[in-house]
């Protein structure tokens, strides 16, 4: 008798035990998928050993239900990537493993992920019709059926039932007549579910110089040794993925391309499709469950070979994998919210290094740890493709720029400066295009009474309701919670209430009113919910039928528009005082990509940051479009006698959540004391605790939030840390290592 240790989708750390059936012993393998018994109901686990000694103990060991996988539905490679994802971040295997394989993979209901579609043929026969008297006799009363027949026999004996109906219009009765003479078979031939099938573009231009130079060093390099491509925007770093993946691909070996949610558009897809065609499988959350499924069927079968998707790509089951890309590798995107909290770019790199693949990292303003990392080699684009030059960036300082006097808005509320107001009008005269980002979605911040000051809040959230106007309402941006907007103050009856503070909607609305005959649109979250929804915004802009273009951090990166000559920052502070230590370096980001956006026509462009902070080193740098001016300003700031913070020391946030304040402070206190008592006892004072103290939002979905961080220049010490409280499994307690936001 055989037993097997299988870890559950569940918050445990610990695996389970099963007796393994003797007609289920040759697909019970570590990675395989098995269906099991767990109290009352079956779940589906993954198996991670198979041993022979019956466990110690009376324990009453149930026997695994089912085994749907003939092959591992996890490789050993991504086996081990699960466990180091697992030990790194101090999660429970059951959970690492989850993440790796797409949701529909874990269904009882349907243990082998939903069913593969298949296309119907209607096939030819032939049953003695070569002679045109017997097909005239045949066909005499039904020349309807004769038509089916004589058209699939010119499109060679065989063709789609879906296509002779759909697209030639022919009579599925007459189809079923033809098989029912036994002139034709109905097969059934498995078909991919692919929404991008149809989707190409033309390969891509010839290489420049620089870029080829970049592509000879890449195939120089070790494969063990990451590679960092550091090009401005405009430079063509996705022309040399192509270009280094192509290569990758003709070897007969397999490639991950991980893009930024937002810019996994169908236009990229099409980009990569243009280069190698069918060998593309795309994974994306916006696909349905089916197309999922057939998109990792179809890598796992090694019939495709090139993966393209969001995070979650970066356990695509690509055979003989070559090499992995990380596109703008400092998206904060790249982080996983729930357990395993993962970063995809740090998972890259593990897997990478398991499979003996290389990993390429791309970015024009790359994260301070990969610009320290001495690990990687870095390769530069420093010129724009045709030597354009970068648009030159004018700081406006909003406490004295001459202002544009609105009459049909209230006096200060719309940062509009006579500068920028200026360059749009001279854009839209010329038939130009322009793009105006304002990082806050809404019609204004909040409400305020004026009489005696009160702000509606959200009664789950420590956060104002934020107020929209389509449709009108008060919403919170965190837990959704949504009322209507005042007329009257709840607390002293003051019937006049004021917005505060500008979102996209109040900055679409006064656009459209300075410039009424502006075609206008607005791509945010509230805009943008429907599938592919921004990406049809997109087109339009291509086409020429958007004058301005306005909304969030959306709009800022990946865009490319020849006749974009205006790039206006409503307000660059949005997020530069946040109380987290990376908002500066995120507000760099941020202006220096949407400022990338302007002068990539032959026409050039201007950018305007309008700010209440110019002499800040983060809104210099995004102007200067400099890198190194930013880190030079910024990595003090995070070494001693500053404060330390990453890339020069390892962070981990303990995160307390619960429905009583009371409670949520006392076992904030608890996790700290053990914190600091492992340090002292066990890790010779090798750790720094910060705390407890109240997030920053302190109350979120109905729960109150604490939290304490802990640092250490040593990764093993904050991993000893991570894996002993993972033991502990305390369900009020998340544990977040090398944390991306601090609110």
């Amino acid at each position: 008798m055989t037993y097997a240790a299988v870890v559950l989708p569940v918050p445990v750390s610990r695996s389970y035990i099963y007796e393994v059936p003797e007609p289920l012993a040759a697909r019970v393998v570590p990675g395989a998928r098995v269906v099991v018994p767990l109290r009352r109901r079956s779940v589906v686990g993954i198996v991670t050993a198979v041993v022979s000694d019956p466990p110690s103990g009376d324990m009453d060991i149930k026997a695994i239900v089912a085994a749907p996988d003939d092959e591992p539905a996890i490789s050993p490679a991504l086996l081990e990537l699960g466990r180091w994802m697992s030990d790194y971040y101090g999660a429970p295997l059951g959970l690492s493993l989850r993440a790796i394989l797409p949701g529909p993979l874990w269904s009882v209901a349907r243990p082998g992920g939903p069913a593969p579609a298949a296309e119907r043929l209607l096939v030819l026969t032939g049953n003695g019709m070569e002679s045109l008297v017997e097909r005239d006799r045949r066909f005499k009363r039904a020349p309807k059926r004769r038509a089916v027949y004589e058209t699939v026999e010119a499109l060679g004996g065989t063709a789609p039932v879906s296509h002779l109906v759909g697209q030639l219009r022919l009579s599925r009765t007459s189809i079923e007549g033809l098989v029912q003479q036994g002139l034709a078979r109905i097969e059934h031939v498995p078909e991919i579910r692919d929404p991008f099938a149809n989707l190409s573009s033309p390969p891509p231009p010839e290489l420049t110089a620089d870029q080829r130079a970049v592509v000879a060093g890449i195939a120089a390099t070790p494969v063990a040794t990451p590679i960092l491509i550091h090009g401005v925007t405009g430079s063509g770093k996705t022309l040399v993925y192509l270009d280094v993946l192509r290569a990758v691909v003709q070897s007969g070996n397999g490639a991950i391309l991980l893009v930024p949610e937002i810019a996994l558009t169908p236009q990229t897809v099409a980009r990569v499709r243009g280069v190698f065609g069918d060998k593309v499988a795309v994974l994306h959350s916006g696909l349905s469950d089916g197309e999922r499924a057939d998109a990792w069927r179809a890598l796992r079968r090694g019939e495709r070979l090139v993966a393209v998707g969001p995070r979650s790509a970066v356990f695509a089951p690509v055979q003989r994998l070559g090499a992995i890309v990380v596109d703008e590798e400092h998206e904060p995107s790249y982080k996983q919210g729930s357990a395993p909290r993962y970063h995809a770019r740090d998972a890259a790199a593990m897997r990478a290094r398991l499979e003996g693949a290389q990993l390429i990292l791309g970015s024009a303003t790359p994260s301070l740890e990969t610009l320290t990392d001495k690990r990687i080699v870095t390769f530069a684009l420093p010129d724009r493709v045709g030597a354009r030059p970068l648009p030159p960036v004018e700081i406006i300082d909003l406490r004295s720029a001459p202002r544009i006097v609105a009459p049909e808005t209230p006096p200060g509320v719309i940062p509009w400066s006579e500068a920028l107001d200026a360059a749009i009008s001279g854009a839209l005269e010329r038939g130009e295009q322009v793009i105006l980002m304002l990082n806050r979605r809404g019609f204004a911040t909040f409400v305020q009474c004026p009489a005696c000051g009160n702000v509606p809040g959200c009664p789950q959230c420590a956060i104002a309701l934020t107020v929209h106007q389509t449709p009108p309402t008060m919403r919170c941006h965190y837990c959704g919670h949504e009322e209507a907007i005042p007329e009257t103050c709840a607390i002293c009856g003051n019937p006049t209430q004021r917005l505060r503070g500008l979102g996209t909607q109040q900055l679409e609305h006064f656009v459209g009113l300075r410039y009424p005959r502006a075609r206008i649109a607005r791509m945010d979250l509230d805009t943008t919910t429907s599938k592919w929804a921004h990406h049809h915004i997109l087109e339009r802009v291509a086409r020429g039928e958007i004058d301005i273009l306005l909304g969030t951090q959306m709009i800022a990166k990946g865009l490319d528009f020849p006749n974009v000559t205006v790039v206006g920052v409503v307000d660059a502070d949005t997020g530069l005082h946040f109380p987290d230590f990376r908002a500066g370096e995120r507000t760099f980001q941020l202006v220096a990509q949407v400022a990338g956006r302007a002068g990539r026509g032959e026409r050039g462009g201007r950018v305007f940051v309008q700010t209440r902070a110019p002499d800040h080193h983060a809104i210099r740098a995004a102007a200067a479009h400099s890198v190194s001016q930013f880190a030079a300003a910024e990595l003090p700031l995070r070494t001693p006698p500053s404060p330390p913070y990453p890339p020069y020391t390892g962070l981990v946030r303990f995160v307390i959540a619960t429905s009583d304040h009371a409670r949520t402070a006392e076992l904030a206190e608890q996790v700290a004391s053990w914190l600091r008592r492992a340090s002292t006892e066990r890790l010779d004072g090798a750790l720094t605790v910060l705390g407890p103290a109240p997030c920053p939002l302190m109350r979120l979905k109905g729960k109150w939030r604490w939290h304490v961080l802990v640092k250490s220049a040593e990764p093993r010490v904050l991993g000893r840390v991570v894996r002993a409280w993972r033991a502990k499994a305390h369900r009020a307690v998340t544990v977040d290592r090398d944390p991306v936001s601090l609110l």
